[in-house]
């Protein structure tokens, strides 16, 4: 493609996605290029690179356009993305040239906003805390309450893309030897610096296509994710629950630490999620797993299973919020109303999962959010509820110099990870 139908297709990319408020970026994202296989991987890269480049600034070219007095369109976004980035204004302008695969001209007041916006960069002393660092506006206080002082810090982070972080599969191999099978592929790996199973590939690199993913060795897993596995601390021969399981990330892992050994009950609500984890447990080689789908009528099947198991893991579904930095779109679509309706519903998953835990059993609440809602409220409110529960620190050494408070809280300013939270919780 040339520069300038690369530039068109951003555009189009963008303006598919506003048109769906409520769908994921990515999911968009991949509709688009599904119905345009003529677009090769190299241009596919480079057109989404430029759109969530975008969407990574989108508060602050949204303020730089209105206080130019336009309207923010996909067109008006990219040029002014480029602008703003540093590319020279007549460039841009040009690549607006017309014809069967590029941007149509520009209307005569589209070029004056441009204009507007030359010699200017996308950072202004004017621009209210909460366009600056990309975030709602009724969300910023919460974010200043939680992280005080060093909220500049904590929510920027959040700006730049996210690193590949990989988990190596020990039924398979070892750390050095998936680093060296990365090798082999012309990617470079390092060992991560919580996770004793972790790697981080700078970059995006196409690792799904390799022999070492392809054949089990590793897995896609942020570091942070695999530290709330762990803490889970499941061992060979136990029974284990991990009941909002999803698409099986955390089930693999704890499978891995119980060297297949034992019995892992994955359930989840949706079915597409949980039939996307098949091919996952074959790849891995993993077949100490069963999956249940959770439904309203559930009443017997959970009957026979109360206090029969000896972990319970709760990913609870959350605001997300932790994972901006992958899901920049994620920002623009959360409201107040969403993170009540989260609240009021991880209460309930976690009283509901917490009747199926032994006594001596440990239960892990964990979510991917960094909201103290729904965190070290959301643990406050169920032990306060519940007597014969206390909550214990980790005792992996690994999750133990992470915690704080006897609980982990992970965020990509201070640890390099998404932003993650999890706490431990025994019954007497």
């Amino acid at each position: 493609m040339t520069p300038n139908a690369r530039f068109e297709a951003a555009i189009a990319l963008l303006e598919a996605i506003a048109a769906a408020p409520r769908k994921p970026a990515d999911a968009v994202a991949n509709d688009f290029f599904r119905s345009r296989r003529y677009i090769g991987g190299g241009d596919r890269r480079a057109v989404a690179e430029q759109a969530w480049s975008v969407l990574r600034q989108h508060r602050r070219l949204t303020w730089w356009i209105e206080r130019a007095q336009g309207q923010p369109s996909g067109r008006m976004l990219v040029a002014a993305a480029a602008i703003l980035g540093g590319q020279i204004y007549g460039d841009v302008c040009a690549m607006f040239s017309g014809g069967r695969y590029g941007p149509q001209p520009l209307e005569a007041d589209e070029a004056e906003i441009l204009r507007r916006l030359k010699d200017h960069t996308i950072e202004h002393p004017a621009m209210p805390p909460a366009v600056r660092l990309e975030v709602p506006d009724w969300i910023y206080p919460l974010l200043e309450a939680r992280f005080g002082a060093e909220t500049d810090r904590e929510i920027a982070a959040m700006l730049a893309p996210a690193p590949l972080d990989l988990r190596v599969n020990m039924l398979k191999g070892n750390r050095q030897q998936a680093i060296d099978a990365l090798a082999a592929e012309g990617i470079t790996a390092k060992s991560g610096r919580f996770s004793p199973w972790g790697l981080r590939v700078e970059g995006r690199r196409p690792v799904v296509t390799g022999e070492a993913f392809q054949s089990g060795l590793i897995e896609i897993q942020d570091e942070g994710s695999q530290i709330v596995a762990l803490m889970a601390e499941p061992q060979p021969g136990m029974r284990v629950l991990d009941y909002c399981a999803g698409a099986g990330g955390k089930t693999l892992a704890m499978a891995m630490m119980m060297e297949n050994k034992g019995h892992i009950l994955a359930a989840d609500t949706s079915a597409p999620r949980l039939d996307g984890a098949v091919r996952r447990l074959r790849r891995a080689g993993v077949h100490n797993v069963e999956q249940h789908l959770l439904t309203d009528g559930d009443g017997k099947w959970a009957k026979r299973r109360r206090e029969t198991y000896d972990r319970v893991l709760v990913d609870a579904p959350c605001t997300g919020t932790g994972t901006w930095r992958r899901n920049p779109d994620a920002r623009a679509r959360l409201t107040e109303q969403d993170l009540s309706e989260l609240v009021a519903k991880q209460a309930v998953i976690l009283q509901e999962a917490s009747r199926f835990l032994r006594k001596g059993g440990r239960l892990v609440y964990a979510t991917c959010s960094i909201l103290p809602a729904e965190n070290e409220e959301q643990v406050q409110r169920f032990l306060a509820a519940n007597a014969d529960f206390t909550q214990v620190a980790p005792t992996r050494p690994e999750a133990a110099k992470l915690a704080r408070d006897g609980m982990v809280h992970l965020t990509p300013a201070s640890h390099g990870t998404d932003g993650f939270f999890a706490a431990v919780l025994e019954r007497a």
